[in-house]
């Protein structure tokens, strides 16, 4: 059974920055492209960001190139996302969630998690 648990949302002021944590299982986590996507309060799911495997290239939504890093430890089965600058715009529950194949694609399985809770404002 996939399992993402994801952690290290927070209150943040405009400008701050956090670091996002999933905690992958139930599944061979060095083969799947990995995403983080958001939903915002009252919006449908937002993808943010993709980091596929192997060569673990990167892509992001034009909304946060350059603010947003996305990362992986497949050694430790996590996908980190750090965000820095961050805006009211980012505020949103952040999931991550398992691609389709080892590419990215901009399509992912359903998240599943309970998300974390991200909110920007002054």
């Amino acid at each position: 059974e996939v399992q993402l648990v994801e952690s290290g949302g927070g209150f943040v002021q405009p400008g701050g920055s956090l670091r996002l944590s999933c905690a992958a299982s139930g599944f061979t986590f060095s083969k799947y492209a990995m995403n983080w996507v958001r939903q915002a309060p009252g919006k449908g799911l937002e993808w943010v960001s993709c980091i596929n495997s192997i060569i673990n290239s990167t892509d992001y939504a034009d909304s946060v190139k350059g603010r947003f890093t996305i990362s992986r430890d497949d050694t430790k089965n996590m996908l980190y996302l750090q965000m820095n600058s961050l805006k009211p715009d980012d505020t949103a529950v952040y999931y991550c969630a398992k691609g389709l194949g080892a590419s990215c694609s901009l399509q992912y399985a359903d998240p599943g998690g309970q998300g974390t809770q991200v909110t920007v404002s002054s």
